[in-house]
């Protein structure tokens, strides 16, 4: 038997490509490097992105089409190539970021996501350029913060790649899941499945120039933890607590989540968030409703930084209701709370890159 181009193009054209319904040859899939050495063929298939999730399996129906119409004896190689450019390895993500710094709580409800949009939005009045993820997949409540929730990011071709274009609000760059779910229902989703939106959200997005990138992490210890931690070199972590002694417990374990061994990101320090409670009307006035300097007992029982103490007035909880950050005002108890917050972890900051060497990615054990 012969081999000649027109029998593999005539079998490839039985194949359809389900993102278009169109057949491989009429989708213009099939390179133009169909190579025939006597029973051996080889030729490429392209595809829109290097990521598309019907590669293996068009691989595997080109193969098999030629064993069907032309012959089982055909020996096929068939190669990828793909449009787009492909998204840089682990390692070089984020090349013109300077500090990346995860925002962490052990326990759900201690005002992490507060602590960390708030954060943002007093680096940003510090004339820093910050970018805020939120990486809690199963929880975004970045958007409502900001006021954003009916934001629809879009993508555009950067160098070759088409990487989604992060929302800006009060100076800071936002992107969460939330911007790309139905916010009514719950996501349900598998870690594998929250983890490739994670990268996604890191690798595929133009976050261009930015001195600190945070990243507002789920509660507790997930999937989604190891996933930051095997894709981002990260600068250090903010452990957010209140001092009550329940999430003070929690809080331990989620410092030792990111000191030992081997994950090693060095902790930046401690926040006690909800420390005391102020009334608008009496300023001077604190009430200690969850307990006094746990947190800031704890911070010095573990040898970490206390990087500051945000009271609980009743505009925090509005300002994030609202999407107005009560960081926005300097003129606030809690907005100077959160500007002290912000100068305490610049300080940190440069402190740890002068003193430590770079984190190491944490490498995925197969």
């Amino acid at each position: 038997m012969t081999l000649y181009p027109k029998l593999i193009l005539d079998a490839l054209a039985t194949v359809r490509y389900p993102g278009t319904g169109k057949n491989l040859v009429e989708a213009e899939m099939v390179a133009d490097n169909i190579r025939i050495d006597g029973m051996s063929v080889s030729f490429s298939l392209i595809f829109e992105k290097p990521t598309d999730p019907f590669m293996k399996s068009m691989l595997k129906a080109a193969e098999t089409a030629i064993h069907t119409y032309v012959s089982q004896d055909v020996q096929v190689t068939i190669h990828t190539e793909s449009k787009q450019a492909a998204r840089p390895e682990v390692g070089k993500l984020l090349p013109q970021v300077k500090n990346i710094v995860g925002i962490s709580s052990g326990k759900g409800g201690v005002g992490k996501s507060t602590v960390a949009a708030n954060l943002a939005v007093a680096l940003a009045k510090l004339g820093y350029k910050v970018g805020l993820l939120d990486a809690d997949i199963f929880g975004p409540s970045i958007p409502k913060m900001f006021q954003v929730e009916d934001a629809r990011p879009y993508a555009e071709s950067v160098g070759g790649r088409d990487l989604i274009v992060p929302i800006e609000k009060y100076g800071v760059k936002l992107l969460s899941i939330g911007f790309f779910v139905n916010p009514e229902q719950a996501t349900l989703w598998r870690g594998g499945m929250a983890s490739n939106a994670l990268r996604q959200l890191i690798g595929d997005a133009d976050w261009g120039e930015l001195d600190y990138f945070l990243l507002d992490l789920p509660p507790g210890t997930s999937d989604i933890h190891l996933t930051v931690v095997q894709t981002l070199a990260m600068t250090g972590a903010i452990v957010v607590s209140t001092p009550q002694e329940v999430a003070l417990a929690d809080a331990r374990k989620g410092i030792n989540m990111f000191t030992n061994d081997k994950v090693n990101v060095p902790i930046l320090g401690l926040v006690e968030n909800m420390a005391w409670f102020t009334p608008a009307e009496l300023p001077e006035n604190k009430y200690y409703i969850f307990g006094k300097e746990g947190a800031k007992k704890l911070a010095e029982e573990m040898n970490v930084p206390l990087l500051g103490q945000i009271p609980i007035v009743q505009s925090i909880c509005e300002g994030g209701d609202t999407g107005t950050p009560v960081a926005l005002d300097e003129h606030t108890v809690t907005g100077r709370a959160f500007l002290a917050l912000a100068a305490s972890v610049v300080r940190q900051v440069d402190r740890r890159n002068v003193e430590m060497a770079p984190t190491k990615i944490v490498e995925v054990k197969k």
